[in-house]
């Protein structure tokens, strides 16, 4: 992990084409805004790993064997 000091109005590039802005300081708040390409997905982590959790139930069965079995009957 790379760890920057900056103060605010300053900013840091990333690949080129990504800056990241240093727009206000209030206490412990540090507010940022980001400059990226359209196709850049910007996400909060929390919004992100609830993007991923999500995505992992969709995938999974929602039904088990046992149901299965319960619904098509025995053979």
């Amino acid at each position: 992990m790379l760890i920057l000091t900056r103060k605010k109005g300053q900013s840091i590039i990333i690949n080129n084409n990504i800056e990241i802005v240093i727009s206000s300081i209030d206490g412990d708040q540090v507010k940022i805004g980001i400059v990226a390409p359209s196709e850049v997905n910007i996400l909060r982590k929390e919004v992100y790993l609830a993007v991923q959790q999500s995505n992992r139930e969709a995938a999974s069965p929602q039904i088990n064997l046992a149901d299965l079995k319960k619904i098509t009957g025995p053979k």
